[in-house]
């Protein structure tokens, strides 16, 4: 049950938002379709880093029909450098589902929308309180800390109860009259103002602030510690013929599903990865080492990667590895592909040279 008078700490974090408030696109609509898109690039990615994204994936696919409408490796290929693919692919099976099969328009309300493919509790509350006012509040990482700091909520936010707590706490505090300006402050307050490394002289709320008060700014949230990163080692053979490089698209369930790579062998090992593969002892002569662009960590892997350039003669020829296909190297520009690639492109001439090619 809601309370029927503003809480203070609701009245003050509205207050310090008309203050402090960015002026951010998806805050000028009520269109859920843009406020999804905002959202759905906004998980696990900042503002800053979203904004050009929300900005050019907006401008080629103006509506939810324009995505559903597009063609997959398009959508990659504008979602590059983002990370996390999954979102994008989520996000082309929910235009064509919302398209398909409910003609156009997304739910209205949290329940309905929590049912779309890569819409989680966070991003279904979020639609439903910016396009229909429902009541619902967001429950992030950002809220956890906030609320555990200013209330002293000793809970593991790693626990699996966490979340129906915190969010019990928060349908609390959230106005009827106005829970999207207060799931906006909320928002910002964690990004700006209530960070991990906060900012409490300034803050408006320190003088009731539990955390503050009591000298526990880093105890909480309590966060139990993750599991290590599982590391593993990537060796990269840019094999290059006539032109034409040899590439193709990760199909597994694994990181990188859907995104092209050049031909690519798990192993830390040089010598391991020519006994699994005898057509590279053939193109040892032709391998030329490039320069690596060093550990590249995604949530939970650390990737290790070796590269080499091989350019093989006109002639030379071997049996194709599986999924394997030869492309223009100028087309491997236009494909999706992983940001570790990316910088390996960037750190090395050669390479930049022969894909400009």
């Amino acid at each position: 049950m809601k309370k029927s008078s503003l809480h203070p700490f609701a009245e003050s974090l509205l207050s310090w938002y008309k203050s402090h408030a960015r002026d951010l696109p998806w805050r000028q609509t009520r269109d859920p379709y843009l406020i999804w898109l905002s959202e759905i690039i906004l998980q696990q990615t900042r503002v800053a880093q979203g904004l050009p994204y929300f900005y050019k994936l907006s401008e080629a696919f103006p509506s939810v029909y324009d995505l559903a409408a597009a063609d997959e490796t398009t959508l990659f290929r504008l979602w590059q450098g983002l990370g996390y693919y999954s979102r994008a692919r989520n996000l082309h099976k929910t235009a064509r589902y919302v398209v398909d099969s409910l003609d156009g328009k997304f739910p209205n309300t949290y329940a309905a929308l929590i049912q779309l493919p890569g819409v989680g509790p966070y991003t279904a509350a979020a639609i439903a309180s910016f396009a229909f006012d429902e009541a619902t509040p967001v429950v992030d990482g950002n809220v956890f800390r906030i609320l555990a700091r200013y209330f002293g909520i000793e809970t593991d936010i790693m626990q699996s109860s966490a979340r129906k707590e915190f969010t019990t706490l928060a349908e609390e505090l959230i106005p009827e009259s106005d829970p999207a300006r207060f799931n906006q402050a909320i928002m910002e307050f964690g990004s700006l103002q209530c960070s991990p490394g906060p900012s409490c002289d300034t803050c408006p709320l320190n003088g009731s602030c539990f955390a503050y008060q009591h000298h526990r700014i880093q105890d909480l949230p309590v966060k139990s510690k993750a599991k290590a990163q599982r590391v593993r080692n990537f060796q990269y053979f840019i094999i290059e013929k006539e032109g034409k490089i040899l590439v193709h698209r990760r199909q597994k369930k694994d990181i990188w599903q859907g995104l092209w790579e050049f031909f690519c062998v798990e192993s830390e090992d040089l010598n391991k990865s020519i006994e699994r593969y005898p057509f590279l002892s053939l193109m040892k002569a032709f391998m030329v080492p490039l320069s690596s662009p060093g550990i590249h960590v995604l949530s939970h892997q650390k990737i290790v990667s070796q590269a080499f350039l091989i350019r093989l003669p006109e002639k030379f020829s071997f049996e194709l590895p599986e999924d394997y296909q030869w492309i223009l190297s100028s087309e491997f520009e236009q494909m999706g592909k992983p940001v570790l690639l990316l910088n390996l492109i960037t750190d090395n001439l050669v390479l930049k040279e022969l894909l400009d090619s």
